[in-house]
């Protein structure tokens, strides 16, 4: 029996099925333990435990929107080996997305009710950046990359000083993406001038601040 090659159409039906799952499912289950497996839990005062939340509920919205960016610079990338690497980097980010989910829900907390208003954005600027060209869509991988970077060295500043759980996460999380914008620069990415990284900056600022209380 033949295999079917994948249409154009087979090809989105796959992606907005990725995306609701993403969006609004459980996440799937972490090829990686989550680097807070066997780290005891410390006490943390509701305060505290509350921020922690909001952190870690940013850092959940931000994975879904690696999602939705991988996923639409692989669907319309022009190389089958730059789809393939921003394939294999969405499965990366599956981990994170899992660990945070996971933290949440022992937090007493909930993921961001926002999650498909950033997934959709997210798709629609990965899906267009890959649709100009790989070394624009891989250009574009460093700097966001380089974004999330600087929002978690934040947060590990932020934490509360018990949260090890939460610490351990973010830290492991912080050289996952490391590799991640050394990678895509590695691949051919262009590097983008400070002007457009402050842009980016500016855009990020507005997600993580609504997605902390929301």
């Amino acid at each position: 029996m033949s295999n079917r090659q994948l249409t154009a159409i087979d090809n989105l039906l796959t992606q907005l099925d990725q995306g609701l799952r993403t969006a609004f499912a459980s996440a799937p289950r972490p090829q990686r333990s989550s680097p807070a497996a066997l780290i005891e839990d410390s006490p943390l005062s509701d305060q505290e435990r509350d921020h922690a939340i909001g952190l870690m509920r940013v850092n959940h919205a931000g994975e879904v929107c690696a999602q939705a960016l991988y996923q639409g610079q692989a669907l319309t990338a022009k190389l089958p080996e730059v789809g393939e690497q921003m394939e294999h980097a969405a499965a990366e980010e599956i981990d994170h997305l899992a660990w945070c989910e996971e933290r949440i829900t022992e937090l007493g907390g909930n993921t961001s009710m926002l999650n498909p208003i950033w997934y959709a954005l997210s798709f629609g600027i990965g899906a267009g950046a890959g649709l100009v060209s790989d070394k624009l869509s891989l250009g574009f991988v460093a700097a966001t990359e380089d974004q999330v970077c600087a929002h978690l060295r934040t947060h590990l500043d932020k934490l509360p000083v018990n949260d090890h759980r939460s610490r351990s996460i973010i830290e492991q999380m912080l050289a996952d993406e490391e590799r991640h914008a050394e990678t895509a620069l590695k691949a051919g990415g262009h590097r983008f001038p400070k002007s457009i990284k402050a842009v980016m900056t500016a855009v990020s600022a507005a997600m993580t601040g609504s997605s902390y209380r929301l």
